[in-house]
């Protein structure tokens, strides 16, 4: 073994140990509940450079952090099951995700002729996103997946992933016309849906006899090729000039288009197993070994900004859900949607980690975002929750 992978493969363990360590944390926390993703970016900011310094990134511990993140998106475009959602939840959910990315990039407009900030493409797509993949377990443990209101919260959280992505395609890539942008994320998008179509009709029985075969077997078809499209997909955005989260997600959909039924479920369950219990914990670890806690408290203006950024969750992905769901859900129902809509983080953390490689966003900024992302993941879901069982109790209640 190479000597210089010695202090990488030392990081990479002391990462496993929080990850096993974040859950307890998350589970003996009292009476407010943390999030385990909180819990593993707290972690990580106690275990990095800037506190303890046990723990650093670079090659192994960042290739391990991007495989994170790939599996992340892939895993919220897994969850989307369109079958749901389709209909009058899809159609709010899209209308909702436009009004909401009119209003932030017109506010954060606002910010950057003000001198406050330095991009606002960047923190426009920030403020309108939902972390539709870290709501799924607090959603799927309530109950609400099961409820009359589930569509609609699935349908709006899926809109928050999707269209930021989409959004950051057109408007972050850089040495093409908006055109040629145009026709390269067209071209992707139709070979996804060809990807999809070929799955859904092309099942030899021999094939579909295989994959049954070694579901248990170390030969693991169904799940090598889930792997082929995922990377395929990945690496297929990369080339067209976008970012492999955006292929990652759309392979996602499509291999949730073709993973649906009981027999299907165990595919769906490694794939859990293999993100949530190993990648995906060190990506969001490795997000709190970078964070700068120097820029987040190096003035006032910049502390101000973490509570201000929090605010500006609930403004723009709240309004929506007040606006116009108001023919279609009561009123603590709406508002449960508000904040759970507002919940974000994963592509916060993406677009922060994008604006500091790019020079587009401050430290000072990024710190804030991501910081006010944790909070919305710690308390938004949390208000949701009660506003939607203030809304069971009502209905419940006899009329008098």
């Amino acid at each position: 073994m190479p000597a210089q992978l010695a202090p990488e493969l030392r990081s990479l363990f002391i990462i496993i140990l929080v990850a096993a360590l974040a859950p307890l944390v998350a589970e003996l926390s009292g009476r407010v509940v943390i999030p385990v993703v909180v819990a593993e970016i707290v972690l990580g900011i106690l275990i990095g450079p800037e506190v303890l310094g046990w723990a650093e990134s670079g090659g192994l511990v960042t290739f391990m952090s991007t495989l994170g993140l790939i599996l992340l998106f892939f895993l919220a475009g897994l969850e989307i099951d369109f079958e749901r959602i389709r209909g009058k939840p899809l159609k709010l959910g899209a209308w909702g995700w436009a009004l909401s990315a009119a209003v932030a990039l017109s506010f954060s407009a606002i910010l950057q002729a003000s001198g406050v900030i330095i991009s606002d493409l960047l923190i426009g797509i920030a403020l309108c996103t939902t972390a539709i993949g870290t709501l799924m377990p607090i959603l799927r443990d309530s109950g609400e997946l099961e409820t009359s209101f589930g569509p609609f919260v699935l349908a709006a959280g899926a809109a928050g992933e999707f269209g930021p992505l989409v959004l950051m395609s057109i408007l972050l890539t850089t040495g093409d016309s908006p055109i040629e942008v145009v026709a390269l994320l067209i071209f992707f998008l139709l070979i996804s849906v060809a990807a999809a179509c070929l799955a859904l009709r092309a099942r030899p029985p021999r094939v579909i006899a295989t994959i049954e075969r070694t579901m248990r077997t170390s030969a693991q078809l169904a799940l090598r090729l889930s792997l082929a499209v995922l990377f395929g997909l990945a690496y297929l955005a990369y080339e067209l000039g976008f970012d492999v989260i955006l292929g990652a997600f759309a392979a996602g959909l499509v291999v949730g288009l073709v993973t649906k039924g009981e027999e299907a479920e165990e595919v769906r369950l490694k794939f859990e197993g293999i993100g949530f219990g190993f990648l995906v914990p060190i990506f969001f670890i490795v997000s709190g070994m970078n964070f700068d806690l120097d820029a987040l408290f190096s003035s006032a203006s910049a502390i101000l900004r973490l509570p201000f950024f929090l605010a500006m969750f609930l403004l723009v992905r709240g309004l929506p859900a007040l606006l116009l769901y108001r023919e279609t859900l009561p009123r603590n129902d709406r508002l449960g949607l508000a904040f759970y809509t507002a919940t974000a983080l994963p592509l916060v953390v993406a677009i922060t980690t994008i604006g500091l490689e790019t020079d587009r966003m401050s430290t000072a900024t990024a710190a804030a975002l991501v910081g006010a992302a944790m909070v919305s993941v710690l308390v938004y879901p949390l208000v949701a929750l009660g506003f939607r069982q203030r809304s069971e109790r009502l209905a419940d209640a006899p009329a008098t």
